[in-house]
């Protein structure tokens, strides 16, 4: 059996709130018929890639379920729901749009701009505590599924905090990875560190990809 885990994580299909720009974190919204679109054709290529996936994991909100429902079919994988793949909680920033938020809570705003990384953004989850629960989520895959090629399908905050994990970038730096609407993004973990082996591949696209990482 290979030494090397491999997690591909996909981000969900968009939502009407991605198209808004409007920050969504724990509320859950659905996919829009772009997203359900981007969904099924995530799908079919990764039928076509044949990739020997071991499981499928996704989020529970409905926007990331619903994506991996569409790969289940796709692939004749069983999918295990689970919470801690969720999109970090943006406390009073959740629903409002990136051109209000702003205006209507500057200091949290200005926290969130700052990346201070103890500042739960009004009742939501700090940078710290995002971190820390994908650190678990992690070990989680690792655990269970040392060796095995692992799917999983999450929201752009959620794999922003995987990438910084997986390169070592500081929690306070501005955010360099790239998150579009139902990119695949492949990390690696060979018994000691983790590595990105692919990042933000959209081939499957074309032009229906949005980033709104945040969102």
């Amino acid at each position: 059996m290979s030494t090397i885990t491999r997690i591909c994580f996909a981000r969900h299909g968009e939502t009407d709130w991605n198209a808004e720009r409007r920050m969504q974190g724990h509320i859950d919204i659905p996919l829009n018929s772009h997203g359900q679109a981007q969904a099924q054709l995530l799908a079919q290529s990764l039928q076509r890639a044949g990739h020997a996936f071991d499981h499928l994991y996704s989020s529970d909100l409905q926007r990331a379920a619903d994506t991996a429902k569409q790969v289940s079919h796709a692939l004749e994988l069983n999918i295990t729901i689970d919470p801690i793949f969720r999109e970090r909680h943006v406390g009073v920033l959740q629903g409002l749009r990136l051109d209000d938020a702003p205006h209507a809570v500057p200091e949290v705003w200005q926290a969130h701009l700052a990346r201070e990384i103890q500042h739960d953004l009004g009742g939501g989850e700090s940078i710290q505590q995002f971190h820390e629960r994908a650190q678990r989520a992690l070990a989680m895959l690792v655990a269970a599924h040392a060796g095995q090629t692992i799917l999983v399908v999450s929201h752009g905050g959620t794999l922003d905090m995987m990438y910084r994990i997986a390169t070592k970038q500081a929690l306070d730096q501005a955010r360099v990875a790239i998150v579009p609407n139902t990119s695949l993004n492949w990390i690696a973990f060979d018994g000691e560190t983790w590595s990105v082996e692919r990042w933000a591949d959209t081939d499957h696209l074309s032009t229906l990809a949005l980033d709104n990482v945040d969102l």
